[in-house]
Formats: C-alpha cells, structure tokens, sequence
C-alpha cells in the first residue's frame, strides 16, 4: 500500500507570485471599470454639449426665423435641418412651433405630429437638455428657443431640439471600452511576467523555503549567535558593521548600537582596525585591543554589488597569560637545573678540600658560597612581604644568574603582607614584572654577548628592581645597563611585535611581553613609562593605583634611598 504523500507548503515565494497576481488582477479590474464608467459620464457629457450648442446655434439663426414667418415654413426648414444634422453628427433636429407640432423631423413621415419631450423651460425662454425616450428611442436632446427679436418682447415663436440617441452614446463606449480591455489585458500580462521573475528571483535567494522555515531559520540563526561564546563580527561592502554577535561585543570592547557604523569609527587599536579593514583574508593573527588578546580571521565575501567581511574573533587572554607562566616554570626549572649542576660542582670542591686535609679550607669555603645564596634570598623576604613578588624576585634573580646578569633590589624596596587590594591580581604582578624583568636580563646579557676587545673592564651586567608603595600607588620599576632605548622609538615599544628583528631597534620589545605589561597596567588604571636608568640602561616604571587599608600604612622609603 502506497503511503499518503505529505503535501508540502507553498514557498513564500510561490505564496507572494499568488498574491500579486490577484492584486494585479484587481488593480487592472479595478481601473478598467473607473475607466469605462469614467469614459460613459465624459461621453455623456460631452453629447448634451453637442446637441445644446447646435440646437441653440440653429435657434438663434436669421434664416430660421425668416422661414417661421412663410406659409409653408416646412419646405425651406426640412432641408436645412437635414443639413445642420449631417455636418454637426446629432441625430435629429427638431424645429416645431410653441404648442409642440414639428415643422422638421428625420422622418418625414412624423412631420407635423406633436413633439415627445418637455418643452416648459424653453417656451420660457431658456434653453435646457434632458434625457428622454422618443420616436427614435432614448436620446440625450437639448431645447432651445426661437425669439422673434422684431418684436420689443422677445416673445418664443419656435423651439429647435437637436439630440443623439443613447445607443450611439453606447456605441462609442464600446469602441472605446475594447480598446481599454486590449491596454487592461496587455498589463495583466506584463504585470504577471515581471511578477513571475521577480519572484523566481525571490525563490533563488530564499533557496524556495517558505514563510515558517524562514521564521525558524531567523529563530536558530538568533540563538546560536547568542550561545557563541566566539566573536563573529559581518562587515558590508561600505566596511561598516552588519552584524556583530555578544561575543564579539566583549572581545572588542563595544557598547551601545554599533550596526551601521564604520569600523574606522569604533575605536580600536589600528593594528586591529587594520586588519579588519584589509581586502585580502587574514588568518589566526594576534591582536590587542584595551583588555585582551583576540585571535583574528577574516574572509572576503564575495557576492552581490559590493564585498563583505566575516570576522571570528577568538579569545586568546587566557591562553597568554597560562603561556606567560608556563615560560617563567620554565625559567624557573632551568635556573633551578643550573643551581643543581652549581651547587653538584661546589660539593665536590668541599669533598675533594677535605680529602685533602684542608678541612679549615672547605668550612670556609662552603660558608662563603651560603652566606651569598642566602643573602639575596634574606633580602628579598626582609623587604617583599607579599609570597607572589618574593617568590618571582627569587625565581628572576636565579634566571639572571644564569645569563651572567646580577638582579638588585634598591634599599627602598619594601612592600608588606596585605597591602595589595583584591582588584590586582597576583597574575597581572606576575605579567607586568616578569615580562619587565625579563625584557631587562635579555638587554643586559645581549651586552655580555658582545666580543671582547681590548680596554677598560666593562661594567658589570646588572638588572634593579625596585617595588615599594608611593603616595598611594604600588611603584614597579626595573632597570638595566643594556643600550637603552632611542627617543625616537620610545612610542613604538609598546606596540604588539616590536622587536630587534623586525624593527632594528633596542632589545626590550619581545613580541607581545611589553604590550602586554600596558594592557594589564591599563587593566588596573595603572601607567607605563619608559626612560632612562641611572647604569645608561632603559628603565620601565609602572604605576598602579592602591587604596592602603587604615590598618596597613605604606611604608615610607629607607632615608637615602633614591627613589
């Protein structure tokens, strides 16, 4: 048995050809009738002014009134009026005397029978037309009187009724009507033809999906744009914003209505804006805008009059920042490496001092080498109260010493237990004084790295430190003795990709590390300076702002200390 088969719904396109086709059915109906009514009332009209002028023409004719005066006025006026009938195309005219008797008629037969008509008005002297049925059938006719203007009176001697017959009237409508139905249907037929292709147009790009699948598409095309946790931003061909998703919203730091707006105009960084404004696609670039790092892909599209975008935006902070640790482990566990293979080759000095007899000589020997771990260490934890900066301080000042750099606290460096407030996360410390430190031992190794030539002995390799609570703020302040930076590129350092490499200035811009360190400084309302240190180096300071509980004054800095 043959199942039923599931009828389908008319696609919106099939529903809007029907549609139209009947408005179109019902427009040309519609004008075609005012038309025909319009032409029947014109060309009534315009009969009743035909048969008033050439009856009131004939009227007021002298040779009309001379022959009312002979005594057979019916052989001079018969042929004038057949006259006056053929060259003004009525159907009759009438002349009769004042009691109604006809002296003229189309019919010679009716000569001299009474007249079928009103005549009041006209016996009163004034001219009128009406619509009357006669000996010649339905007519529209007009009555005019004939003045004797001899007479001081002006009395009525005669009367004179020209007329056309309706059915000419009729006769003339429908030759006009036929012509009206030719144009009415040649507009149907056009109407319908453009319909048809408008709308098979229409079914192309609605791909012949109806009204309730169009609804549902707009329903799921909604709420996936919502559940998107990734940025989706659909630019048009004027590169101004069609569309932009919740994700994108946050990823790029937009508020209030930004559809229709040029992406020039929405503020972000020109790098971004850049890249967004390119023709030609871009894959899985980094970018910074005030407070992430986004993941950017563009793809032109092409299509229509004008070319698109379609933007994805994917979140890349988090990953960043879990990079950005997992580099300073790394940097941990390879300082940590080069302690062990240190600390290995100290203990075989003490064993072989002692295998040796020189028992005096190794105690001396191992005291001095813990005297100097443990002082940097004692440092640190005297003046950094705070476990996350000590145990970064420590891990740097490991680091350093493996490239041959000395990390130095400054004598005002002091900050106690407590004292950040809970806004200022231990990652964004972390980003802001790893990445400077970072930055400061590779410019004061890469001067290490130099070959050797003969002259003085070159100053020591050296990274300072400095981190304390000033007025107010929390002060981080590193400086090196590398080459410091150029005045002419002191705006450029910030910028996502500056480098030694790619730009040929001084070594402090490591890709993403310093702008980074401006984005989290940003982050907590805090600035970035760069200048000059006192060792020729470049020095970075940092400030944050810092509401001190009542409780946990702010340390002053030690008298003398240059800040």
């Amino acid at each position: 048995m043959r199942k039923p088969r599931i009828r389908r719904p008319h696609s919106l396109a099939g529903r809007l050809f029907a549609v139209q086709i009947v408005l179109v059915a019902a427009v040309v109906t519609g004008c075609a009738v005012f038309a025909y009514l319009t032409d029947r009332s014109q060309a009534e009209a315009a009969a009743r002014r035909q048969v008033t002028a050439t009856a009131t023409a004939v009227a007021a004719s002298p040779a009309v009134r001379e022959s009312i005066r002979s005594t057979d006025p019916t052989s001079t006026l018969q042929p004038y009026a057949e006259q006056v009938r053929r060259d003004t195309d009525v159907d009759f005219v009438t002349i009769m005397r004042p009691d109604g008797s006809r002296w003229t008629h189309p019919d010679s037969t009716r000569i001299g029978e009474r007249f079928l008509g009103h005549t009041r008005p006209a016996l009163d002297g004034v001219t009128f037309s009406e619509t009357y049925t006669g000996t010649l059938g339905p007519s529209v006719r007009a009555v005019a009187p004939v003045r004797d203007t001899d007479q001081p009176d002006g009395r009525v001697v005669a009367l004179v009724s020209a007329g056309i017959k309706v059915d000419s009237i009729s006769a003339d409508v429908r030759r006009q009507l036929t012509g009206l139905l030719g144009v009415a249907l040649a507009a149907l037929t056009l109407g319908g033809i453009g319909t048809y292709l408008l709308n098979a147009r229409l079914r192309r790009h609605t791909h012949g999906m109806n009204a309730a699948e169009l609804s549902r598409m707009h329903d799921y095309h909604q709420a996936a744009l919502h559940a998107v946790r990734e940025g989706l931003l659909m630019l048009d061909g004027r590169r101004c914003v069609a569309l932009v998703n919740d994700g994108g919203r946050e990823l790029l730091g937009l508020h209030g209505d930004v559809v229709g707006r040029r992406v020039d105009a929405l503020g972000l960084p020109p790098a971004l804006t850049g890249a967004l404004l390119a023709t030609e696609p871009r894959v899985d670039e980094v970018h910074l805008t005030a407070d992430r790092i986004v993941v950017v892909n563009t793809s032109p599209v092409s299509g229509g009059e004008r070319r698109g975008t379609v933007v994805t935006l994917r979140d890349h902070t988090e990953l960043q920042a879990l990079s950005g640790e997992l580099d300073s482990v790394r940097g941990f566990a390879e300082a940590l490496r080069s302690q062990s293979h240190e600390a290995a080759n100290r203990l075989h000095a003490v064993v072989s001092l002692i295998e040796l007899g020189r028992a005096d000589e190794a105690v001396d020997f191992a005291t001095a080498e813990l005297e100097l771990a443990q002082a940097l260490t004692d440092q640190v934890m005297a003046a950094v109260a705070e476990p996350v900066l000590a145990a970064l301080l420590l891990g740097k000042a490991a680091q350093a010493n493996e490239h041959g750099v000395e990390l130095l606290l400054t004598p005002d460096t002091r900050i106690d237990d407590g004292l950040l407030p809970p806004a200022l996360t231990p990652r964004d410390l972390v980003t802001i004084l790893g990445n400077l430190i970072d930055n400061a031992i590779d410019a004061s190794a890469s001067e290490a790295n130099q070959p050797a030539v003969a002259g003085p002995e070159p100053a020591p390799r050296q990274v300072t430190v400095t981190v304390r609570a000033d007025g107010g703020e929390l002060l981080l302040r590193v400086g090196d003795t590398g080459p410091g930076v150029a005045a002419e590129v002191v705006d450029e350092v910030f910028r996502r990709g500056w480098s030694t490499k790619s730009a040929g200035h001084a070594p402090h811009g490591r890709g993403l590390g310093l702008a980074l360190v401006r984005q989290a400084a940003r982050r907590n309302g805090g600035t970035v300076t760069v200048g000059e240190s006192p060792a020729g180096g470049a020095e970075f300071t940092v400030r944050l702002p810092l509401l001190v509980p009542a409780s946990v004054p702010a340390s002053a800095p030690t008298p003398g200390a240059t800040p």
